[in-house]
């Protein structure tokens, strides 16, 4: 098995699960004995800004929250925060991944964030995909994903609504060229 860690997962155009649908995820683990696990990086929680966060965690309102979105990580435990970020950020519960990318899931990050000593790029999620084993191995034989290497253009910008056609435009990718079903041309 081939680790996903650090690529992003991008949803084929007949993905029917609304939360994932046309949706691109930045797989954060992957492996065969505890599955995957990974970000949504390109839906957003609308009712939601890092200002009100702030607010509802008690935390001083900073300017630099004010416009950042919250974004929708994904339906296992929504109330759980995750901060994916480049990597010139660390603490000791960060988790340090592939290619200058790091996650770290703490109020302190959030405090950094805060008072403008955080990472320089980052995007808070709420909730967070996840995977059995063997289990997106399957979703990828059944053509349900599709893999692209992650870069922090495409993972950070502010373009959501871009964000999918530009990572199927990596792999070189014609919407209307796609099969929907597996193993055929």
């Amino acid at each position: 098995m081939k680790t996903l860690a650090g690529q992003l997962l991008v949803a084929m155009p007949q993905m029917q699960d609304p939360r994932f649908a046309r949706s691109v995820v930045y797989v954060c683990a992957h492996n065969e004995a505890e599955g995957a696990m990974g970000l949504v990086i390109n839906k957003l929680i609308d009712s939601l800004t890092m200002d009100e966060l702030f607010s509802h965690l008690k935390l001083a309102a900073s300017d630099a929250g004010r416009t950042r979105p919250v974004h929708f990580g994904g339906p296992v435990d929504p109330g759980r925060g995750f901060v994916l970020h480049t990597a010139d950020y660390r603490e000791d519960a960060t988790l340090m991944m592939a290619d200058g990318f790091a996650m770290t899931a703490t109020l302190d990050i959030l405090r950094a964030i805060n008072k403008g000593d955080g990472p320089q790029r980052s995007l808070l999620a709420l909730g967070y995909a996840g995977w059995a084993p063997g289990q997106l191995d399957a979703e990828m034989q059944a053509n349900g994903w599709l893999s692209v290497d992650a870069d922090s253009d495409l993972v950070f910008d502010t373009d959501f609504a871009a964000k999918w056609q530009r990572a199927l435009g990596k792999l070189g990718i014609d919407l209307t060229m796609l099969s929907t079903d597996a193993g055929h041309a």
